[in-house]
């Protein structure tokens, strides 16, 4: 069974172990199960394929300071909107690379998802940040979004759609390049958590 009735996800490696039982990839044909592993607690989104969460980010990726309108305004709600969108960012993915696109979005999840972050300390009236190290589910989960709002952002009231933007932004974060949203993110919060260490 081939995702989108194209690309096979057998076949696909994830590197990094912490990350294996987050990123499901069970073959499947339509990336769309309407939700029905969630039954309202967070821990099952790692029950749902990869790919459909990203089309679930597409959807409603949420706010960027007071910008939500620029962010998620235009597709909220609209599944088939975003399952076309993610389907054309992957074929020009596969034009660009000559690889199989669901492979490099996911060594592009690997590479930004930030390994540590800041939390803030309140001890004795003072306040200090420290440095923790992020869960694999919210490594995932912060990366898509970061992917997506990325994405929003380059193509709003620009000439670039947003499928040829999601498609950059996956490139770039596969090839580790700092011009990635989700790669600028990781190194500002891994610099910030090792300065307060």
């Amino acid at each position: 069974m081939k995702l989108f009735n194209k690309w096979e996800t057998d076949k696909i490696i994830v590197k990094e172990k912490a990350l294996i039982p987050y990123i499901n990839l069970q073959p499947i044909l339509v990336p769309k199960t309407g939700g029905r592993a969630a039954e309202g607690q967070r821990i099952w989104t790692q029950k749902t394929h990869i790919v459909e969460r990203l089309i679930n980010k597409l959807m409603v990726p949420g706010h960027k300071g007071k910008k939500h309108k620029i962010t998620s305004y235009h597709i909220t709600g609209k599944g088939i909107k975003t399952y076309k969108i993610v389907q054309d960012c992957f074929k020009i993915i596969e034009k660009e690379t000559k690889q199989n696109p669901i492979q490099v979005f996911v060594t592009a999840l690997e590479n930004a998802a930030p390994r540590e972050e800041v939390t803030s300390i309140e001890y004795g009236g003072a306040r200090y940040s420290k440095a923790v190290e992020v869960s694999p589910l919210r490594r995932v989960d912060f990366t898509l979004r970061l992917m997506v709002q990325g994405a929003y952002s380059k193509a709003f009231n620009a000439k670039v759609s947003i499928a040829k933007s999601l498609a950059n932004e996956i490139l770039n974060a596969y090839k580790i390049d700092q011009t990635s949203a989700a790669i600028q993110k990781k190194l500002e919060l891994e610099r910030q958590a090792d300065s307060s260490r």
